[in-house]
């Protein structure tokens, strides 16, 4: 399991990382990725209008069924628009209680779908509950994804209370910390302004999970992780 940090440092052991790497610095300002899981959704575009008017990229891991499926309109918009789009399976099983042919059908169908809207097949998943191991690992080596964990949860899909949403992801966002938000849960879009905000006032940088990793390129199979 590798923090952005060290995934940086060793990149930028190689001369050539420094000079390839673009978006924001992250050893020189504190960064901080947002991202939600489990959409698109029927309330995501308006997720997407914050975001435009507040000038954030965020990271989209998508599910598949009855959402990359059904709002393919929503998934070209957030590529338009800049957001980072990756994987969440098709539909939410837990990984490591799979076998590999099984790992296999719940990512395909994903990448599939993002490649055909986007034309851009993902880099990036996200393991739900955040389950994975060694045989969920080579899964993703031979599939081209590296794994993406977080360090802050607010627990929205337990809880509409925007307040208490928005005080969960304040108090536990550090330095290239990755924040894990679903914007299909009714009190999680009201929070959004407020933790952008907020986390700005406090020298915050909003950045893609690959941004946050640059200039390293994020390895298939591998766990990242605050």
């Amino acid at each position: 399991m590798l923090s952005p940090r060290d995934a940086r440092d060793a990149a930028l052991a190689s001369p050539e990382a420094r000079k390839s790497s673009t978006g924001p610095d992250c050893d020189a300002v504190k960064c901080v990725a947002l991202t939600f899981d489990g959409g698109p959704s029927k309330p995501t575009p308006e997720l997407l209008d914050i975001l435009l008017e507040k000038k954030v990229s965020a990271t989209f891991f998508l599910q598949g069924k009855g959402h990359t499926d059904t709002y393919p309109r929503t998934v070209l918009r957030m590529a338009g628009e800049g957001h980072e789009i990756a994987n969440h399976t098709w539909s939410h099983k837990t990984l490591t209680e799979l076998n590999a042919e099984e790992v296999e059908a719940e990512m395909k169908p994903v990448q599939d779908d993002i490649r055909r809207i986007t034309g851009r097949a993902p880099t990036l998943m996200r393991p739900p509950r955040g389950r994975t191991d060694d045989d969920v690992s080579a899964v993703m080596r031979r599939l081209g994804l590296a794994q993406v964990l977080w360090s802050v949860t607010a627990k929205d899909y337990a809880t509409t209370d925007t307040t208490l949403i928005t005080r969960r992801v304040l108090d536990q966002t550090r330095r290239d910390g990755i924040i894990l938000l679903h914007e299909r849960y009714k009190g999680t879009i009201p929070a959004v302004p407020d933790v952008i905000d907020t986390l700005r006032q406090r020298g915050y940088t909003f950045v893609t999970v690959s941004q946050l990793l640059a200039p390293a390129t994020p390895e298939p199979g591998a766990v990242y992780r605050p």
